[in-house]
């Protein structure tokens, strides 16, 4: 029992210092069911949002000892403590019309369902054009300019 939880206190300590030496901007989202964004950097700051969705895809625009400047789908920035946030990498369908999710990373392939705009879910395997992301424990092939959480051209594994 002893080595289970000094190994759960490595990965613990090792994703925060992975949090801390990325250099923006980069890509992560909202790890808690709440989360508040503030004017500066400080729990003195005054909150101008609460966020409520636990991973919501978010991008890190600027860094300052423990809190990330960060900028919502909606492109509102504000500051967030570094423990809010997660490495996870999630996105969010874009707004307009629902978007097509393929059985493959390929526009003629079957479409296995269709999501609505402003669904969040995981994203894996993005390459070419093309995303595989689950929602709600459904999984299919998007693509990529369909979603808000990666920069042009990236590449998830």
């Amino acid at each position: 029992m002893r080595w289970f939880a000094a190994g759960v206190m490595l990965v613990a300590v090792a994703s925060a210092a992975s949090a801390e030496d990325k250099k923006p901007p980069y890509w992560a989202s909202i790890a808690s069911g709440q989360a508040m964004m503030r004017t500066g950097p400080g729990r003195n700051y005054p909150g101008t949002w609460l966020y409520q969705r636990r991973d919501l895809p978010i991008r890190v625009v600027q860094v300052y000892n423990h809190w990330r400047k960060i900028e919502d789908p909606d492109g509102q920035q504000g500051w967030m403590l570094v423990t809010m946030l997660s490495d996870k990498r999630s996105a969010i369908v874009r707004p307009g019309a629902r978007r097509d999710l393929h059985n493959r990373p390929d526009g003629t392939s079957h479409v296995a369902y269709k999501a609505e705009p402003g669904v969040v879910g995981s994203i894996a395997k993005c390459r070419d054009g093309w995303c595989r992301i689950t929602i709600a424990k459904r999984e299919g092939f998007v693509r990529i300019s369909d979603l808000w959480g990666l920069s042009d051209g990236e590449s998830v594994d």
